[in-house]
């Protein structure tokens, strides 16, 4: 720990500045001087894979793991010795994690389900009206609280089969896990006590839920993932409290801060929410572009190497923790012209905002038309919205970053268009 009165470009390295939360609004000019050196070894042994190339280099190298069993020094080992909870498949590797991935997406999307998401749009798109119906009659709302959270999270408990009633609780457990997930291997051990304390609370809950599913299955998702066996066989009673959790949590959260950057990001560019306004059909083209300027997962903190990995002149060492930063690899110029220019109408949006590799993100297609529909609707019809704090307050986590809240003014809501 560092002394109140050190220099902080003295005391600290980029990568720990970055996750610093004085810097939480603004960490794009720091991954600019992290990009500096592609491959950077932290004082904790851990190394920080800054630039796109390397990035999505190593996202489709086998010899890194996500399963931090495979570090050198598994933290918090006397914690997770009582009682282990079973892995969910995003910290597995194949072929168990491709096994538990296929039973999982067979539920959800293509090649069992290709229309389990689309089918969701006029539902989706009644209860953005209906949040949005709600703004009525005042002059100021907090869009996080109003829109951002309440949408991705009646959205996964509908999926899911999870009563919506039960939302204050899981999102209690949800906001602690969340706040462990984070790069460092400082305070490593103390935050997998704190994560596995959440876990068994979240899996006792969950075990339940998915018991009373078992019973009497019906067409949600925990159903499928309860009573399904095929060529794949079935998963554990584990495995689907798990795969459940991750879902539950994962559904949203990540959802609640795409949306929120979205309306930031237009509030900050009035142009282009008056284009948006008129435009509506030009939603899908901002949202790629918000992914790569603005995603709402930083980093992935969980990767470990299998073997010495040389890479951009650094030899990444075996047993090693690894953290890929997503976000500075989409803002690297050496990937994009202008990295830091909000531009929805490159002819190139590749990104890093839903990962890469075999664990690119389950949930990409329900995040992408969450925040379509919101960010249309919000964009198309409240007059003259304004914020009220730029920067917003933002919450704890570097990993998963978002505002906390998002005050705006504004002069009135249009009526919905059919």
């Amino acid at each position: 720990m560092t002394s109140p009165t050190a220099s902080p470009s003295a005391s600290q390295s980029v990568f720990q500045r970055i996750l610093d939360p004085a810097n939480r609004a603004d960490p794009y000019r720091l991954y600019h001087e992290l990009r500096e050196v592609p491959v950077r070894r932290e004082a904790d042994g851990t190394y920080v894979v800054s630039t796109y190339r390397e990035i999505v280099e190593l996202l489709h190298d086998p010899r890194i793991s996500s399963d931090r069993r495979n570090l050198a020094r598994p933290p918090g080992a006397d914690a997770l010795a009582d009682a282990p909870p079973a892995l969910a498949f995003i910290g597995l590797d194949p072929p168990e994690h491709d096994r538990l991935r296929r039973l999982a997406m067979r539920h959800f999307g293509p090649p069992h389900t290709p229309y389990r998401v689309e089918s969701l749009r006029p539902e989706m798109s009644a209860m953005v009206t209906r949040l949005v119906d709600g703004l009525a009659g005042r002059r100021r709302a907090d869009l996080v609280d109003d829109v951002a959270y309440p949408l991705p999270v009646t959205v996964i408990c509908r999926l899911l089969g999870v009563p919506r009633a039960d939302e204050p609780r899981f999102h209690a457990w949800a906001d602690a896990i969340v706040e462990t997930l984070g790069p460092g291997e400082e305070d490593r051990a103390e935050r997998e006590r704190a994560r596995l304390e959440t876990t068994l609370h979240l899996r006792g809950y969950l075990q339940e839920l998915v018991a009373a599913h078992r019973r009497d299955p019906g067409d949600d998702l925990l159903s499928g993932l309860a009573t399904y066996e095929g060529p794949d066989g079935s998963m554990a009673p584990a495995d689907v409290v798990a795969t459940a959790g991750l879902l539950l949590i994962a559904g949203h959260e990540t959802t609640v801060n795409l949306i929120a950057n979205g309306m930031l990001t237009l509030l900050r560019h009035p142009e282009l929410l008056k284009r948006l306004r008129s435009e509506p059909d030009l939603v899908p083209r901002f949202v790629e572009e918000l992914l790569r300027y603005e995603p709402p997962v930083q980093f992935l903190p969980q990767r470990v190497a299998l073997a010495d990995i040389e890479i951009a002149g650094t030899t990444i060492t075996a047993g090693s923790p690894v953290v890929l930063a997503l976000a500075s690899g989409s803002r690297d110029a050496a990937h994009v012209p202008d990295p830091d220019v909000f531009d929805p109408d490159r002819p190139y949006t590749e990104h890093l905002g839903f990962g890469g590799g075999v664990h690119y993100c389950f949930g990409a297609a329900l995040a992408r038309l969450e925040t379509q529909l919101a960010l249309r609707e919000l964009a198309g019809r409240l007059r003259a919205p304004r914020l009220v704090a730029d920067p917003p307050p933002y919450r704890p986590s570097a990993t998963l970053r978002g505002p906390r809240h998002l005050l705006v003014d504004y002069d009135g809501v249009d009526p919905a268009t059919p």
